[in-house]
């Protein structure tokens, strides 16, 4: 089985190194030149709750060649069809696009390539880019795992995808995987969205007392949206974050709001790969996170008044009206 992780960033370097080091075989492809030539001349280098250094196979796109079986689609949203179009003639016939992506990318994934030669992955952990061959991941390793599926029943190679990404963490097929997409989907527009407006890491978030009354209200925001939409949000880890997280009074409001920091525990030092955007100066994925939540919700009738706060501001700073600061908490003031 031929293999690719087209989008070698943070979260790419990091499985890419994973798989390469216990076994698998996969390259990994990105356009940052200098990127790919410290992976080629170095290896991969891991650091941070793993630490580790691997020899990888890491291409520019313009020398990739051949067809590969199994495409890991790890880049950003936003130029998605563009991308897709790219892959296409790199992608066997019998062949599968498995996009780790956040949000809900497998529409537009499944009309380019084909409902059968689709699936999606919901990844439970974090890692950010240092760049030069080395990424620092941010997610315990006791915590490192993934929820594959597909939304169109039938799909090439979803055994060949599961035997791949075990060989970093442990995989679940999920049957429910729209809703495992909206589970991850929900954590994201909470967690990644106020770290983006605030630059505050997840459990930065959590120890900050109003930050994580907003971030509760989101949550409960997401879940709510979700219930207009008919989707049943699926486990996370093995534990049911809507029974854990939602809440519909007083005591189990009070009881999700102390759950959290316990909930997010392997997860602290994770940052939001949207920040990092927009503190380079770059435009970040929030309408394929907030926005898409917002989007499915909107098509049911639902509203979102937080996760269009998030949104808004976003955008505000992607302009340069709005600095990122933990001030933007104040946002929230007049509805949390």
């Amino acid at each position: 089985m031929r293999a690719a992780i087209y989008g070698a960033g943070a979260m790419g370097t990091v499985l890419g190194a994973y798989i390469t080091k216990n076994g698998g075989s996969i390259d990994l492809i990105s356009r940052n030149r200098e990127h790919i030539a410290a992976l080629r001349s170095v290896g991969a280098h891991i650091v941070g709750e793993a630490e580790f250094t691997v020899p990888v196979k890491a291409y520019l796109p313009e020398v990739m060649e051949g067809k590969y079986d199994v495409i890991l689609l790890m880049t950003k949203q936003r130029h998605n069809a563009e991308i897709l179009k790219f892959l296409s003639p790199y992608l066997a016939e019998d062949g599968v696009v498995c996009t780790t992506q956040n949000g809900l990318p497998e529409p537009l994934v499944g009309e380019i390539v084909g409902k059968e030669r689709c699936c999606g992955c919901a990844v439970s952990w974090g890692a950010t880019f240092l760049g030069k061959g080395s990424a620092r991941l941010t997610t315990r390793t006791d915590a490192l795992e993934f929820a594959l599926g597909t939304i169109y029943g039938n799909c090439n190679r979803l055994e060949d995808v599961r035997n791949l990404l075990s060989l970093m963490g442990k995989v679940t097929v999920e049957e429910n995987f729209v809703g495992a997409r909206w589970s991850k989907l929900t954590i994201n527009c909470a967690f990644s969205g106020i770290s983006a407006l605030t630059g505050l890491t997840f459990g930065q978030i959590c120890d900050n007392k109003y930050a994580r009354k907003v971030a509760q209200a989101v949550l409960k925001e997401c879940f709510d949206m979700a219930k207009v939409c008919g989707i049943r949000p699926a486990k996370v880890q093995g534990h049911n974050v809507e029974r854990i997280l939602g809440y519909r009074g007083p005591f189990t409001k009070w009881l999700s709001y102390m759950i959290i920091p316990l909930a997010m525990k392997k997860h602290r030092d994770i940052i939001s790969g949207m920040y990092c955007d927009l503190a380079a100066g770059r435009l970040c994925e929030i309408d394929f996170i907030n926005g898409a939540a917002l989007a499915y919700a909107k098509k049911k009738g639902a509203d979102g008044p937080l996760n269009s706060i998030i949104c808004n501001g976003v955008h505000e700073i992607e302009r340069g009206e709005r600095t990122i600061s933990p001030k933007n908490l104040e946002l929230f003031k007049n509805l949390v």
